[in-house]
């Protein structure tokens, strides 16, 4: 080992978390260095960057409360923010709490080790660089680690292959090309109308037709912006009082609307009434088609009938309309023109649930019906979401135990913020956390509070670790469970990344807790009222 540099902590991420760390750890007097993959701080909203990469929570609520001066000065310019608009955001977070000195980008960590006899983390990155602290902050992110399949002769193809996830920064230019898309998750969904502009053709692959809602994006009133920030002490308090963690209706977090009507009692005619006033919104103002699949089917089919209303051709519609899975059961997504896209007619859908992909050759991608001749191919396959990141790791605690051993039967974590057998050692909106499930920022600077507290408290008691009991993590992966039993979440039929099943060989559990972030803040505000119950201090 070469020479070890020591802090305080070891932060791994510079994404929204890892900011939100560092200028928390520095105010709290702590020494810290947050380790950075890419060549630039942002995470999500710096890899992500293909053409329509937006974000489902409204921009005046995806953003810091820590700084009233950060919330006064920073003015967004549209409803949802998009991907330029966010990384240019949280590149002026690292510039104006000056945290650029301490993080190191271009710097892939590779294992994290735990050291019993001296209570400190020492963490190796691929660069040959060593990191020694107390203390080791994942913010490593909930969708982070691309999934790469592995289709049979992409290696043969003549064109260009690119994911969503790793989008050049100079862009690519599709102007006149044959350009295919596999994947109709958030990033297809997102994607496809803006590369429709401009390609020549565009062919989109549907393995899984998605539940997807207009967003109805556009630029933020300046009244509404001046108002919210007139308030915005009231605002950052409420979001922790909601399940979502936001105030707004149309983020694609909520699932249901507020109307106190259930569709099993509701008449035809209701429903045809609200198909008439909400349009796509009449899907999801019931209040019993979270936990009722028949109230739920029933939802889907007036989903349905918008598909109809909006897609031209009827085979194509047919297609893009969801079947034999809940609404509830995937993330919802939002959409800017997903659908109208379909009647341009240089775009064409391959249904590959009945004409599947064989493989790629050298001129394109050949299905059951024949070649489709491509330039370019992108690849909007998704994420190995929650664990994926943390497992690419090799995080060793108490014994020499792995991380991957420690969760071969599924992970398993007290609160979402850290794991039995391994001390110090802190998951960001981790597995068992609202995560996903809520306003990812409100969850992040809740989770970073609680962890500057629990370093502080450490300290002021003397004690060097702070660990899990078993009985007590057994106990949280229980009540996670329960939680969402009964939930389209865990529906027979339902097969999302929210379960881990969208990556081979991963077990079928529900990672995120869908108790709601203010239930959650609740829970473990009391038990760290209650002298970090379940915890065990050293």
């Amino acid at each position: 080992m070469g020479d070890v540099r020591e802090r305080d902590v070891v932060v791994v991420g510079a994404g929204m978390a890892g900011l939100c760390a560092l200028v928390q750890l520095r105010e709290a007097g702590l020494t810290a260095v947050a380790l950075e993959r890419g060549d630039g701080v942002g995470g999500t909203w710096f890899w992500n960057r293909y053409p329509g990469a937006r974000c489902d929570v409204p921009s005046l609520e995806y953003s810091f409360g820590f700084s009233e001066e950060l919330q006064q000065e920073w003015e967004w310019s549209e409803v949802f923010p998009g991907q330029v608009e966010l990384e240019r955001y949280l590149n002026h977070v690292a510039d104006r709490f000056d945290i650029r000195r301490d993080i190191q980008l271009s710097t892939s960590v590779v294992s994290a080790t735990f050291d019993e006899g001296a209570a400190r983390w020492t963490v190796a990155t691929e660069n040959g660089d060593y990191w020694r602290a107390r203390h080791l902050i994942m913010a490593t992110g909930g969708l982070s680690e691309p999934l790469r399949p592995n289709f049979p002769g992409l290696e043969d193809f003549g064109g260009r292959v690119v994911r969503t996830s790793e989008w050049p920064r100079e862009g690519i230019d599709v102007s006149g090309l044959r350009v295919g898309v596999i994947g109709t998750g958030s990033s297809g969904i997102q994607c496809v109308p803006e590369l429709a502009r401009d390609a020549g053709a565009l062919t989109v692959f549907q393995r899984t037709a998605t539940y997807t809602w207009p967003s109805y994006n556009g630029p933020l009133d300046p009244e509404v912006q001046r108002e919210t920030k007139l308030t915005y002490s009231d605002l950052r308090k409420a979001q922790r009082e909601l399940p979502g963690g936001t105030t707004s209706l149309t983020g694609a977090i909520i699932i249901q609307m507020a109307e106190d009507k259930a569709i099993l009692t509701s008449t035809e005619g209701q429903r045809s009434e609200a198909l008439e006033k909400l349009g796509w919104g009449a899907s999801r103002v019931w209040t019993d088609t979270i936990r009722n699949r028949d109230a739920n089917e029933m939802a889907c089919d007036l989903y349905r009938e918008m598909v109809k209303r909006t897609v031209d051709d009827p085979v194509t519609a047919e297609a893009l309309s969801p079947k034999d899975f809940p609404i509830g059961c995937k993330r919802p997504v939002i959409d800017s023109g997903w659908f109208e896209t379909f009647n341009q007619s240089h775009v064409s859908l391959v249904d590959l649930r009945s004409d599947p992909i064989i493989g790629f050759e050298t001129e394109g991608i050949r299905t059951e019906s024949g070649l489709v001749s491509l330039d370019v191919v992108v690849l909007a396959t998704g994420f190995d979401a929650m664990t994926g990141a943390l497992l690419r790791i090799d995080i060793r605690g108490r014994d020499g135990i792995s991380l991957i051993d420690a969760w071969s039967n599924g992970p398993a974590s007290y609160l979402g913020l850290q794991v039995a057998g391994f001390p110090n050692l802190y998951t960001v909106t981790g597995p068992g956390s609202p995560s996903v499930l809520a306003n990812m920022v409100v969850g992040i600077e809740h989770h970073i509070e609680w962890i500057i507290q629990c370093i502080t408290d450490l300290d002021s008691q003397g004690m060097q670790t702070i660990e899990p009991k078993q009985e007590a993590q057994d106990e949280w992966v229980k009540h996670v469970r329960e939680v969402a039993e009964g939930t389209m979440f865990t529906d027979d039929s339902c097969n999302s990344w929210y379960l881990g099943v969208n990556v081979p060989g991963k077990e079928r559990i529900f990672l995120p807790y869908a108790g709601g972030i203010n239930n959650y803040i609740a829970k473990v505000d009391a038990i760290t009222a209650a002298g970090y119950e379940g915890f065990t201090l050293t």
